[in-house]
């Protein structure tokens, strides 16, 4: 069923957010910024296939909608996200219907249309309040900026259940953490706490105090609206190929043939910023044009 509590889109969006069940909450806290909400706080936010299915929707949504320039994810209730219903997963494994390696390895977006989403060029800000474990920090492994409460636990207990980190998360934290402190959470599969995932780990942008990491998420996501929406999407997509190429020289190049950054140079919002600059004021930024 469609979730009726829905705010409506605001002013200048060209299309409305696509139908999507409970399980998931949208809303539009600020100008341009979309606030997806997981909301199944009695199971911790475990990720469901109905929930799956709303994420997919709404994020190839706002991949597409020009009116959206930043996106925050969050928790309902004490959890951020509790990562794969084992429960059902259990069923799925003694009834013989599993399809583990062939799903993985074709998933386009990976655990909850989140975890390997290469493609966007719009920031995503994590907003965990309190336990992200499994599948919910590959999750926030792939998302642009984290900010954490100071209560959150951190966790990929996949050894401990029999399972792997399979959906992006095993590179992912290899190539932010190093070698050997992935090794330890993943081979050991032990929990962190939200300061030492950000201190230690550097998985966690910023701590906060309980109960405002929703709070802090929207002021950096108010920040980064104020900045030009095209400048930001090309300087995302720079970062991704930055990530995809090991080399500066090959990765300035594709930048520099990318289509955002074409959108960049070509578009209103160059010219409006440095006009802005010389006459002294605040730009007005446009919504960038389709690609």
């Amino acid at each position: 069923m469609p979730d009726s509590s829905s705010s409506p889109p605001p002013e200048g969006f060209t299309t409305a957010p696509p139908s999507h069940s409970a399980e998931l909450k949208v809303s539009f806290p600020a100008p341009h910024v979309l606030l997806l909400t997981l909301n199944r706080p009695k199971s911790l936010n475990a990720m469901t296939p109905t929930l799956v299915r709303d994420l997919h929707a709404l994020l190839n949504w706002m991949d597409e909608e020009p009116g959206v320039w930043v996106t925050i994810v969050t928790g309902a209730g004490r959890a951020f996200c509790a990562g794969a219903d084992l429960k059902a997963w259990s069923v799925e494994q003694q009834s013989g219907t599993n399809n583990e390696q062939e799903g993985t390895a074709a998933s386009i977006h990976g655990f909850g249309s989140l975890s390997r989403r290469a493609t966007s060029c719009k920031p995503i800000i994590a907003a965990v309040n309190g336990g992200a474990y499994g599948g919910g920090v590959e999750i926030l492994l792939n998302c642009d900026l984290v900010i954490a409460s100071e209560d959150a636990t951190l966790a990929l207990p996949e050894v401990k259940r029999g399972v792997s980190a399979a959906q992006g998360g095993i590179p992912r934290l290899v190539q932010t953490a190093g070698r050997q402190l992935a090794s330890e959470l993943l081979l050991l599969g032990r929990s962190v706490p939200a300061h030492e995932a950000c201190t230690r780990f550097g998985i966690v942008n910023k701590v906060v105090p309980k109960g405002q990491a929703l709070a802090h998420a929207l002021d950096w996501a108010r920040e980064m609206v104020d900045n030009s929406p095209d400048a930001v999407q090309s300087t995302k997509r720079a970062i991704l190929i930055s990530l995809q190429h090991g080399n500066v020289e090959q990765a300035t190049v594709a930048n520099a043939w990318s289509a955002e950054a074409r959108r960049l140079y070509k578009g209103e919002n160059i010219k409006e910023g440095l006009k802005a600059f010389a006459e002294k004021r605040k730009p007005d930024w446009t919504n960038p044009a389709k690609l």
